[in-house]
């Protein structure tokens, strides 16, 4: 069994912090992985690991009540989801390694186990641009040694070709992505599906939290070719994408996410219209402290917080998403519906953090980008999977 060694938090939160490449991690990085090696998944259906969790939700309404939602996975589903998680690496090297540590399997809980209702999931490990190296150059510092993009690139690569020839079997695939994740399946995308007969198995790509844009007036060109945005829930073959900013905290003029470019706006696909047809939010929330760039907590979801001891929560009507542009920039603008009446929340936490406490307007609700309608996609996948499964 690996294990990971213990990682101060404190050294994250250091302005400090420096990232070096060992010794091994030279000799790791010229070695290709071995996705044959059940250690080097987070999820595969012989190996569930990070998707055999307990998603145990607590429906949280308007007037108080609550009730237990049980989940379970469907490990005769006839399709699959293949996931590249983000940024959450706390290993302090440029690149991550391929042990998997508390982030890695949380996140996967978080963002994509809860898929498993609807896909056999498939996530591998891979070795990504940690969180250090990505604070050291936002920070304006410049890293011991600059990270390699390619080499976690390469590793998605090898692990979806591998998937292809031992477990795919024809079957229909859904791809699932955030932030540095979708970036990485964007390229994937790019260079190994689009114009290749395997495009012809791809249900969708849910790519949330990053940025692709299509031609002003179009839904399909510019990032993709051939693959559209997705404009109805029983639409295969196409893009699902957004990034999210709360109403009251539109993107700043120097936000990277969402932007439009000349005569090509980012995509945004209102995941809660194609799967419901409404702009209510079906969100799964964590019950629990805010994972990525901040360390606050959670608001408490009632008055009491005594009544919500499960992983996750449930808020029907607290948050609605609608996809605004305001010509520099493209997105889906959250709306909490606080009443001030009502015994829940009227505020949730879900922003990047700087380093002195106060918000990074830049990065939106970027954290709980999947978290806010992590139930509109798990209802999406299904219908897109049985639109798929007809054809």
């Amino acid at each position: 069994m690996k294990h990971k060694k213990n990682v101060l938090a404190s050294a994250m939160a250091s302005a400090a912090f420096m990232v070096v490449l060992l010794p091994d991690a030279v000799l790791a990085a010229q070695a290709g992985v071995d996705y044959a090696d059940t250690d080097n998944w987070l999820c595969r259906p012989d190996h569930p690991r990070a998707c055999a969790v307990d998603l145990t939700s607590t429906v949280v309404n308007a007037d108080g009540t609550t009730r237990l939602e049980r989940y379970a996975a469907e490990p005769d589903a006839p399709v699959d989801c293949f996931y590249v998680y983000p940024t959450v690496s706390l290993d302090m090297t440029p690149n991550s390694d391929m042990i998997a540590g508390p982030e890695e399997l949380n996140v996967v809980r978080s963002q994509f186990a809860r898929l498993g209702s609807e896909c056999r999931t498939f996530a591998p490990l891979y070795r990504q641009v940690t969180l250090g190296a990505l604070r050291a150059n936002l920070g304006g510092g410049t890293p011991a040694v600059t990270p390699d993009r390619e080499m976690g690139y390469q590793d998605i690569v090898n692990a979806w070709n591998y998937y292809l020839e031992n477990h795919n079997q024809g079957r229909g695939v859904i791809l699932v992505g955030h932030s540095q994740g979708a970036g990485v399946l964007s390229r994937l995308i790019i260079n190994e599906i689009e114009g290749k007969e395997v495009q012809q198995q791809i249900i969708s790509a849910m790519l949330l939290g990053a940025t692709a844009q299509v031609p002003e007036g179009a839904q399909v060109g510019g990032t993709f070719k051939q693959m559209p945005a997705c404009e109805s829930g029983d639409q295969t073959g196409c893009i699902v994408s957004y990034v999210s900013f709360r109403d009251s905290v539109p993107p700043p003029a120097n936000s990277l996410f969402g932007r439009n470019g000349e005569g090509s706006k980012a995509i945004c696909t209102n995941p809660a219209q194609l799967a419901h047809g409404h702009n209510e939010l079906h969100a799964y929330m964590s019950n629990a402290t805010a994972e990525g760039f901040s360390s606050n907590t959670q608001s408490p979801w009632l008055s009491d917080n005594k009544s919500v001891t499960t992983p996750f929560v449930s808020l029907p009507g607290l948050l609605t998403g609608e996809c605004v542009s305001n010509g520099q920039f493209s997105y889906l603008q959250v709306t909490v519906n606080a009443d001030p009446s009502d015994p829940r929340t009227d505020t949730i936490s879900g922003d990047v953090m700087n380093a002195d406490g106060t918000v990074n307007a830049g990065w939106g609700l970027h954290l709980i980008d999947v978290n806010v309608a992590m139930g509109d996609l798990v209802t999406l996948a299904g219908r897109q999977a049985r639109a798929y499964l007809a054809r």
